[in-house]
């Protein structure tokens, strides 16, 4: 699952960005992206961060998702979507952004594998199948920023080391399940709905994913 973290997570410093960048979305991206990268450090998670990984999925989706989903759906989901893929650690897939402190501030990362979202513990069937980079489009998976951190640029700098992640193992497309939440954010980072889908989270309850599609070509990340 993809995209949960504020609607309007632009950066707090939308004015510094302006005069960093000149003219320009693209230049005041760009700029918010060295901002952000100035604030966490980005790397490869590891099994050890799977705690706070967790704890982190629980406060960003109770604090960011509650104006597209209701408590019961937020709670069911919390046992089996939104919850940690050991798969995507294994494959060294998977991102932590940390403070200088050490907090894990955001995490989220890219898939090879055909699974479009969910956790370990997801009621859909996981699909464990290796993509074809040829033809197949990397899967953008599990991006979430904890709700002291939203508005600061941290999801778009995790979600742009995914792709560039994604393109250096030849994949030319990119596609999420993306949260209510996150499809304003992805449709400006060039990201096309597809289709919606209703997603069985357990205790009777389902929620609403979009499937979000991006082509390399479709626009510089």
């Amino acid at each position: 699952m993809a995209g949960v973290y504020a609607r309007d997570d632009v950066g707090d410093n939308a004015e510094d960005v302006k005069v960093l960048s000149g003219n320009g979305r693209r230049g005041e991206t760009e700029a918010l992206i060295l901002l952000c990268m100035a604030k966490f450090d980005l790397r490869v998670a590891s099994e050890e961060d799977l705690p706070r990984i967790r704890e982190l999925i629980e406060a960003s989706v109770r604090g960011l998702q509650t104006g597209d989903y209701t408590a019961a759906q937020i709670e069911a989901s919390l046992k089996t979507v939104f919850t940690t893929d050991s798969q995507l650690i294994a494959d060294g897939t998977y991102f932590v952004a940390s403070t200088e402190e050490g907090e894990i501030a955001g995490c989220g990362g890219w898939s090879r594998r055909k699974t479009l979202y969910g956790g370990d513990h997801q009621m859909e069937r996981i699909e464990p199948e290796l993509l074809d980079p040829a033809v197949d489009a990397a899967k953008v998976r599990a991006i979430f920023v904890h709700p002291r951190f939203a508005r600061m640029g941290l999801g778009g700098l995790i979600l742009k080391a995914a792709e560039q992640a994604a393109a250096d193992a030849g994949f030319r497309r990119f596609e999420m399940g993306s949260t209510l939440t996150g499809v304003a954010l992805y449709s400006l980072k060039g990201y096309r709905e597809m289709e919606r889908v209703q997603v069985p989270v357990g205790d009777g309850e389902q929620i609403e994913v979009v499937r979000m599609i991006k082509h390399v070509e479709d626009r510089r990340f």
